[in-house]
């Protein structure tokens, strides 16, 4: 019970960086886009490192170990680019009403008390929020399941999901609040499309708990690892380049698999 409450509060972390991009987007004045590439960069390594090292090699062992080694090996490969094929069916038919990673200065809000209430704002930052929560809800199953089968595993997938849901809680919240001058409403609309990724969490505890045999296991793992790949490089490695200066993009994709690799061995 202990892991299931821990893969929970991670999956809630993860959740609630979306509340602190928008918090970030009204209290500085300006955003540190250094630092930003180098934290995408970061969020990328270790989903790269932590998906291909560990979680697509521990999905096969329970594969193999359940069905032979031709066949788990197999099945592995078919439900890791299953996993690819799952979000970016997401990304198809759920597009993105604004660019997740874009990065405003806020200095501009305050240069006039008077924000213009664009109803065609609104209506993209609450379509944003709608979307994210969608691209969210199967990062929160990823990272319940992750913890109850490695804690380790699933704590560094919450914080690489936290760090690149920071930028997507901006890009919900600075159009609403363009649209309304009300940044309550801005942060709740940003705070609840965050909450997607808990409510996975309680979807895989209530639904897919029972299921969960050693090839069903493996399965969702190997999914899990292909959805993680299709995150880094389809959104986190394309964002931290668009903000990249002097290579600090790479620098935060290597230091993020260092890490990752160093805490493996450390805590393994």
């Amino acid at each position: 019970m202990n892991d299931v409450l821990l893969a929970f509060l991670f999956t809630l972390f993860a959740g609630l960086a979306t509340g602190v991009g928008s918090l970030l987007a009204f209290f500085a004045k300006t955003t540190n886009t250094k630092f930003l590439s180098f934290a995408l960069g970061l969020s990328a390594g270790v989903m790269i490192y932590v998906s291909m090292i560990e979680i697509f090699f521990k999905a096969k062992d329970s594969l193999t170990a359940a069905l032979g080694e031709t066949n788990g090996y197999w099945l592995t490969v078919i439900s890791f680019f299953a996993g690819m094929l799952l979000i970016g069916l997401i990304d198809k038919f759920i597009p993105k009403y604004s660019n997740p990673h874009e990065v405003k200065k806020v200095e501009d809000m305050e240069k006039s008390k008077s924000v213009v209430k664009d109803p065609d704002l609104m209506k993209m930052g609450v379509f944003t929020a709608l979307a994210l929560a969608i691209h969210n809800f199967p990062e929160g199953i990823a990272t319940f399941i992750s913890t109850l089968q490695d804690p380790t595993i699933g704590f560094a997938i919450a914080v690489a999901v936290a760090i690149h849901n920071i930028p997507e809680g901006i890009a919900v919240s600075v159009p609403i609040y363009y649209a309304t001058n009300d940044r309550k409403k801005a942060f709740k609309l940003s705070f609840l499309s965050g909450l997607a990724e808990p409510i996975g969490a309680l979807v895989a505890f209530f639904i897919l708990m029972p299921f969960l045999t050693e090839v069903m296991f493996g399965v969702i793992f190997a999914m899990v690892a292909g959805i993680m790949i299709f995150i880094s490089l389809d959104e986190l490695l394309p964002a931290a380049k668009r903000y990249d200066e002097a290579h600090l993009s790479i620098y935060g994709v290597v230091t993020g698999m260092a890490v990752m690799a160093i805490s493996l061995i450390l805590l393994g």
